[in-house]
């Protein structure tokens, strides 16, 4: 039976010097990310796929926060399921130990590798070069942990992937006061799940997530008027989304409140020039105090009101 076997390819991985720790996923099955991907900052990370049994999420969580190692927690968690011959699950946890299993009546190609970091596993595979390039994507990759798991998924399609098509991809990654506004661990929470490219889909969705975690940071600092600082993380914005019009509108309060008036002014130009809606805001924005009485200010208003 197809949904008995979902196949499946998932990588878990580990960053120890941030706590970070996630899973990212792609499936021809719906909705691949609501059943897969478990994880919790400073604890692990797991992916339970095949004949999937999703209790080995939680129940594997609260193994690795008493500390087990990822292979004994394996064993625990298929010693006494009756199925276990259908399972496939790959930890990690936060030190970056791992561990993959893959029970013997999982529908080939089925397998996984665990290293370093990661444990990158899959099933109804079209062979082992899947989960090989994206052990080798793992690695090889620099930056943040959401960057080298969305790179290993990427190489693992270009490998074969599902032997069966595509259908659904998801990425998590947590982060200790990652998510919206630092009240929680969810700092990338992604899926795509029902779509003809879903890992190119979830690349897209995983770069405009980053770049709203960015302005994120940014924000904080100017809560705190750190507006020097936060005029820096907004450079390094802009320099990615040159054409987004709420960033360099943005960009221009923070230079405003910063002391760099002309700057300032360069940015709302090109926030009104991508949307002229803004003007309305902007003449009221207490931001630009320093600025609104300016003729150059003035100006510009007036091209777009």
């Amino acid at each position: 039976m197809e949904q008995r076997g979902f196949g499946t390819f998932s990588i878990v991985g580990a960053d120890p010097r941030t706590g970070e720790v996630g899973v990212a996923v792609a499936s021809r099955f719906l909705a691949v990310g609501s059943v897969v991907p478990f994880a919790q900052a400073g604890v692990g990370a797991i992916a339970t796929q095949s004949y999937a049994n999703t209790t080995y999420g939680p129940r594997g969580l609260e193994l690795l926060r008493r500390k087990l190692a990822p292979q004994t927690i394996l064993q625990r968690l298929t010693r006494d399921d009756p199925q276990r011959d259908l399972r496939q699950v790959g930890i990690v946890d936060a030190q970056g130990r791992s561990a993959t299993y893959t029970g013997s009546k999982c529908i080939r190609w089925a397998g996984g590798i665990a290293g370093k970091n990661f444990a990158a596993q899959g099933n109804i595979l079209t062979g082992e070069a899947v989960v090989q390039a994206m052990a080798d994507a793992f690695q090889k990759t620099q930056g943040e942990l959401a960057l080298k798991l969305m790179a290993a998924l990427e190489a693992g399609e270009r490998a074969g992937g599902d032997a069966r098509g595509k259908q659904s991809a998801a990425i998590l990654v947590a982060r200790k006061n990652g998510g919206y506004g630092g009240f929680d661990d969810r700092y990338i929470d992604l899926r795509v799940d029902d779509h003809p490219e879903p890992v190119q889909e979830l690349r897209r969705l995983l770069t405009l997530q980053l770049r709203f975690r960015r302005q994120e940071r940014a924000f904080r600092l100017y809560d705190k008027k750190q507006y020097q600082a936060a005029a820096r993380a907004f450079a390094e914005i802009i320099r990615e989304a040159s054409d987004d019009a709420n960033a360099h509108y943005n960009y221009a309060c923070i230079l405003a409140l910063a002391g760099s008036p002309k700057a300032a002014l360069r940015h709302l130009q090109r926030a009104l020039e991508l949307d002229p809606k803004l003007a309305s805001l902007a003449a009221g924005d207490p931001d630009f105090e320093s600025i609104r009485n300016t003729p150059e200010f003035q100006q510009l208003l007036k091209q777009y009101q």
